[in-house]
């Protein structure tokens, strides 16, 4: 299985984690948002593995599968054997009025 993640999909992730370090400067450390990064990135290679694959549960990905991990949901194509991940949302941003 080929992966192939979007740049809007990992600017969403790097953005994400960013902004929280920018938030709790003092209590997230830089170490800390690399690893979650790591983590986030990492989880796209279990899509159709251990992410099952699941109907969209918001409007904009119609069209799309979903697969999702405790914190993060992707939106997906398949072409063959090739996953192409064009999306990204953290879990606590996953409502139908983000653009």
């Amino acid at each position: 299985m080929k992966y192939r993640v979007k740049k809007q999909c990992a600017r969403k992730i790097n953005s994400f984690y960013h902004n929280v370090a920018k938030k709790y400067k003092h209590t997230y450390s830089e170490e800390l948002m690399h690893k979650n990064i790591d983590e986030a990135a990492d989880s796209i290679y279990q899509i159709e593995h251990t992410l099952l694959r699941r109907k969209p549960t918001i409007s904009r990905w119609e069209g799309y599968f979903m697969a999702n991990t405790d914190k993060w949901y992707f939106a997906y194509t398949i072409d063959g054997d090739a996953i192409t991940i064009v999306d990204a949302c953290h879990a606590q941003n996953m409502h139908e009025n983000e653009k």
